[in-house]
């Protein structure tokens, strides 16, 4: 048993919106439940988007509802009490340096999206991108940065003047080997900054042990405040929803103690990786594929396109075709039994309840298909294999993108990597499907490779119906 015994011990999370709130959150709200109120969570956000949520949240002492609905219809309503402490958003992160330098302080956690890392093409730091070189600056002027790695770095350095001792970085979030990444990106940020004696206490006195997170985490709609309050009497202002599965996978490395999440269903494991793989290449790779064919198709709703025939054949079949034999190989099998997880995948996606929006799926695809989609191809092709289920994936992106491009999409597009003149370039480029498979951003060493470009222009013919426009 690893977790601490500590009397107090928190766990700070920079991101508080719907996902943390519905998922770690409620972990460990779970485990409160179950007798053990040693850890909380003091929360904030390191980007002023949500300064309106934390404000919300602050008045309510942290404390807010969570829906939960199954594939068949059931709600569930849970009263989510383990943020203690929520932090007014403040640039300088002044509350948020002051709460990481406290010993109690044994976890640092976070929630970022893909953009959020600012990977280059070959999936390192971009040491190129300018807000990256600008915390580089912050940070040499002992100011905290506003992205991931200013702020860790910032909090780092509060941490190693206070005396505080060993802390753990834990991921929260789709980006594969997520510790391991972020501690490579991060040690690559403070050779930036320069700094040798915080780079050095960083790698004696950090964890960053890799996990897996899994619950559908729509947006939360106007009307779930409603419900909330017919359902249990609270009017809520920031209540949350989402679906009734839930999931974490998380590493055994820790640098000072955590809950004891196997208690309440977390998998603490030796190695995250099959897991991983399964989740983001079955899970976030066929969102993906279902939000941008429904969205084509005229819909609104994930549930929608997961219960169209046509689509979802495309994802189960981008699922078995492709996927399934890249996890499961010959002498390495993986230990998630991979076509029992499509069909409960693909039943979530269906939930009607859940009400789960394309444009919240479809967001970041440049971001998503180097991470989710990029990495089968690249295994199928190396292995002399065909590609053309998940060749789909990228031609209907190359589909959703041009109508962007357009301005004949039904609602705004979201996409923190993307370029917006290269992308409005691609589809003005004389082949639209070569220039798309030559962009280095999305492919990296797949960039110009004519099996890609052959298969995602077949890919685009033979679904020329839906990608036109036409319902399937």
């Amino acid at each position: 048993m690893s977790y601490s015994a500590a009397s107090e011990s928190v766990m700070l999370h920079l991101g508080l919106g719907s996902f943390h709130r519905a998922h770690q959150a409620a972990y460990l709200q779970a485990l409160t439940d179950a007798g053990d109120s040693r850890w909380s969570i003091v929360g904030t956000n390191i980007r002023p988007e949500m300064a309106e949520l934390l404000a919300a949240l602050q008045g309510q002492g942290g404390a807010y509802t969570l829906e939960t609905v199954s594939p068949a219809g059931e709600y569930r309503y849970q009263r989510i009490e383990a943020i203690r402490r929520v932090l007014p958003y403040d640039a300088t992160l002044s509350s948020a340096l002051e709460v990481a330098a406290q010993p109690s302080t044994r976890i640092i956690s976070f929630t970022v999206t893909e953009a959020g890392y600012y990977l280059d093409p070959a999936g390192q730091l971009d040491a190129k991108s300018v807000d990256i070189l600008a915390d580089v600056q912050k940070l040499r002027r002992s100011e905290a940065g506003g992205t991931i790695f200013g702020a860790i770095a910032a909090m780092l350095r509060a941490r190693m003047l206070s005396g505080a001792g060993p802390v753990t970085l834990l991921n929260c979030d789709n980006l594969r080997h997520n510790g391991d990444r972020f501690r490579s990106m991060l040690r690559a940020f403070l050779e930036l900054v320069a700094d040798a004696p915080l780079l050095v206490w960083m790698e004696s006195n950090t964890r960053c042990p890799n996990s897996m997170v899994d619950r559908i985490t729509p947006r939360p709609p106007p009307e779930l405040r409603e419900r909330v309050r017919q359902a249990t009497g609270h009017d809520d202002a920031v209540p949350v929803g989402g679906e009734s599965f839930i999931q974490w996978v998380v590493e055994e490395d820790f640098a000072k103690g955590r809950p004891g999440w196997e208690r309440v269903g977390v998998q603490m494991v030796d190695s995250v990786a099959p897991y991983e793989e399964a989740k983001i290449r079955i899970l976030n790779g066929s969102h993906s594929c279902i939000a941008w064919a429904g969205t084509l198709a005229g819909m609104r709703f994930i549930h929608e396109g997961a219960r169209s025939p046509a689509i979802r054949r495309l994802a189960y079949d981008y699922i078995t075709d492709d996927v399934i034999p890249c996890l499961d190989r010959p002498g390495a099998p993986s230990p998630v039994d991979l076509p029992s997880y499509r069909d409960v995948v693909l039943e979530r996606f269906g939930n009607e309840a859940v009400r789960d929006t394309n444009q919240r799926v479809a967001m970041d695809a440049f971001s998503k298909i180097p991470g989710f989609i990029a990495p089968t191809i690249r295994e199928r092709l190396a292995a002399a294999q065909p590609i053309a289920s998940v060749a789909v994936l990228p031609a209907l992106f190359l589909g959703f993108l041009q109508r962007w491009h357009a301005g004949a999409l039904p609602y705004e597009y979201q996409d923190q990597a993307m370029d917006p003149a290269a992308a409005h370039a691609i589809c003005e480029a004389a082949d639209p499907v070569a220039a798309f498979c030559a962009d280095a951003s999305l492919w990296n060493d797949l960039a110009g490779d004519e099996r890609l470009a052959d298969a995602v222009r077949q890919a685009m013919q033979r679904h020329s119906a839906l990608i036109g426009g036409s319902r399937p």
